[in-house]
């Protein structure tokens, strides 16, 4: 883990225009598998001075996979117009310190249990698939190595390896499986029990954090597989991978 500070003296720009730019450049943060937290905070003692904080997997992959990946251009797209503004842009290892929850967080991924773990998500789930007469017809020609593919798209967007999109093409991919489907609501939410269901089977973690945080990317992940698979829609080759992160639990809010 290294950390990048970034700070900035926005002097009599538009502090609203630089807080909505990074807003948007956070979504290509936030899809980058080497990009493991960010946040960007202003000062209260002088209000034109923001710091960058950006948790990086290491340095070199920060220099070489990012910016030479393909979420950087959407990224650097949005901060172009401030980077006259930087007065510092440093890599920093932690020495010594703690996490709001004293250690260090581990990703859904790890909590999961890894690739083992979501290979046996997804091969109880699509051993049996084939059998539901409402969801069924959808993988009736299903390629043999279809779940392992799911389980390399999940560990992804898990906060994993970047294996979908090195080895099977990314978001773009994943979206063009799904185009002219006609996926319905009633499909969608048979799709999320059941895998719902297969967690269990296959024994993945059943506290209320990780549930809750599977369960809000099935939601988020289906209903964007309804909208793709409609009739006329597009696919859009560059759109990010999303990448997934802990729900927040109310005690915590």
């Amino acid at each position: 883990m290294i950390v990048e500070y970034i700070r900035y003296q926005l002097g009599d720009r538009d502090a609203a225009e630089f807080e909505a730019a990074y807003g948007r450049a956070a979504a290509f943060l936030a899809a980058a598998p080497e990009c493991e937290a960010y946040e960007l905070s202003r000062s209260t003692d002088e209000p034109s001075a923001y710091v960058l904080r950006i948790t990086w997997t290491s340095a070199e992959e920060h220099l070489s996979k990012f910016r030479g990946g393909p979420h950087f251009a959407g990224f650097f797209a949005e901060i172009r117009p401030y980077v006259e503004a930087i007065e510092e842009m440093r890599h920093y290892a932690v020495v010594t310190g703690v996490t709001g929850d004293g250690g260090a967080v581990p990703s859904l991924y790890q909590w999961a249990g890894g690739a083992d773990a979501l290979e046996r998500l997804t091969g109880v789930f699509y051993a049996s698939v084939g059998e539901d007469d409402l969801i069924g017809p959808l993988f009736a020609s299903m390629n043999p190595a279809h779940p392992r593919y799911v389980a390399m798209w999940l560990g992804e967007v898990l906060g994993g390896p970047a294996r979908y999109s090195e080895e099977r093409g990314g978001h773009a991919d994943m979206v063009g499986h799904h185009l002219g489907k006609g996926i319905t609501e009633a499909q969608r939410r048979r799709w999320v029990g059941r895998m719902m269901d297969a967690a269990d089977e296959a024994g993945l973690p059943d506290d209320p954090e990780f549930r809750a945080s599977l369960v809000g990317y099935l939601e988020w992940g289906t209903r964007m597989a309804v909208i793709y698979s409609a009739p006329g829609a597009e696919g859009s080759v560059d759109a990010p991978m999303p990448r997934w992160r802990w729900a927040v639990p109310p005690y915590r809010g």
